[in-house]
């Protein structure tokens, strides 16, 4: 049975609470932190207050704690110890940050999605979950994660009012368990974090970006650089990210061993007026990744005016079926993905201010000005006449 709900200090606000539950948040940076931080974000902007429960360690640095209570852009932050592995870890105080919520929006198939699902008879709160991809983000231990899926999140998903798959993807998935249950909101992205910063100029520099994981395949990606520099030794390749379960010394040690340090940068923990920078002097995004829930980074390389190569998995594919300015290859086969970018190159030399714009008008769908109206429909429809009527005055928006 769940702690007590600790109590709460009072407050004469009596907006509805949402209280946005997942396992990682800032200062960690993550396509998961980025999506909570913008939602959390605009909520407050349609009359929510928001408290975001998570996790008081980061995966990449479990010897720091940070502090237990936190306000980041006017969002109360509230960090709780865990125990156990990073895949799953165990961190019951989250019942005792839930007492006075309205609503429990949960990020994320993992332990509070379970948590939280099966106590829901002594907690009772509504709630909702964001499936972000499952935990199919690489083939490991497919055969126990599908009877995992089948059973153990066939049975939590009863607890939740809606799932909201954030891709066609996990939308298809999550109907097999949860029916009609199950809607799709694809995921907002922050279409001006990155606005218009790609260069002017057709260049032959690629990014990638995001955390090094094991999934990204950043190998793969590295030998369609080394095929592209020994056609010209003009192509040049930024790594931008986080170490993950790949660390900067194995993901160096890997542009060693095939001969690119003159030609790769790699660029760890860049605030992103730096990282703006960086795409300043890039035409092409690229991704070698297995495995993605929605394609967020790819719409952000949209946005900023860059063509994305994308590896041929089911996400990526879902999201060029819709925009022609994507171009899908397959990253196993270093030469093919080579030819590729120089065919995405040659399309963006021909004209690249048309290009450009094309691209970040395709982003904008994405923005989460509107993003966020299909989320509040969502709350208003399980908060009934408890939902705001009226929008609070516009919250800052994220650094």
């Amino acid at each position: 049975m769940p702690a007590s709900p600790a109590p709460q200090s009072p407050s004469r606000d009596t907006s509805p609470l949402a209280v946005q539950v997942v396992r990682q948040y800032l200062p960690n940076r993550g396509g998961l932190e980025e999506v909570v931080a913008n939602l959390s974000t605009q909520l407050r902007k349609h009359g929510y207050r928001v408290r975001v429960v998570t996790l008081d360690r980061r995966f990449t640095a479990l010897d720091e704690t940070l502090p237990a209570i936190e306000t980041i852009d006017g969002i109360e932050v509230v960090r709780i110890p865990f125990s156990g592995s990073t895949r799953y870890p165990l961190a019951p105080q989250v019942f005792r940050h839930i007492g006075d919520a309205d609503i429990v929006h949960v990020h994320a198939i993992d332990f509070f999605f379970d948590a939280l699902a099966w106590t829901r008879l002594f907690h009772g709160k509504p709630m909702v979950a964001t499936t972000h991809g499952g935990f199919f983000h690489t083939e490991k231990h497919a055969g126990l994660k599908t009877i995992w899926f089948n059973t153990a999140t066939r049975l939590s998903a009863l607890a939740y009012r809606r799932l909201i798959g954030c891709s066609a993807q996990d939308t298809r998935t999550f109907q097999a368990i949860a029916g009609n249950r199950v809607i799709q909101i694809d995921n907002g992205v922050d279409t001006r974090k990155f606005a218009d910063s790609g260069s002017r100029q057709a260049v032959r520099n690629i990014v990638t970006l995001g955390r090094f994981s094991i999934n990204k395949r950043l190998d793969n990606l590295l030998d369609a650089t080394r095929k592209l520099v020994d056609h010209s030794k003009d192509w040049h390749l930024d790594i931008v990210g986080v170490p993950g379960d790949l660390s900067e010394a194995e993901l160096r040690r890997m542009i060693a061993e095939r001969s690119l340090d003159s030609h790769v940068d790699v660029h760890i923990g860049l605030p992103n007026q730096e990282i703006r920078n960086v795409l300043g002097r890039c035409s092409l995004f690229a991704s070698a990744s297995d495995y993605e829930g929605f394609g967020l980074v790819a719409v952000e390389a949209l946005s900023a005016g860059l063509m994305p190569v994308l590896n041929a998995n089911t996400a990526y594919k879902d999201l060029a079926s819709r925009h022609g300015e994507i171009r899908i290859c397959d990253f196993a086969d270093s030469d093919a993905t080579a030819a590729a970018i120089e065919a995405a190159f040659d399309v963006i030399l021909a004209d690249t201010q048309r290009y450009r714009l094309s691209a970040m008008q395709a982003a904008s769908a994405y923005s989460w000005d509107q993003v966020a109206e299909h989320y509040v429909d969502v709350y208003r429809e399980v908060l009934g006449r408890h939902a705001p009527v009226t929008r609070a005055v516009p919250a800052p928006e994220p650094r």
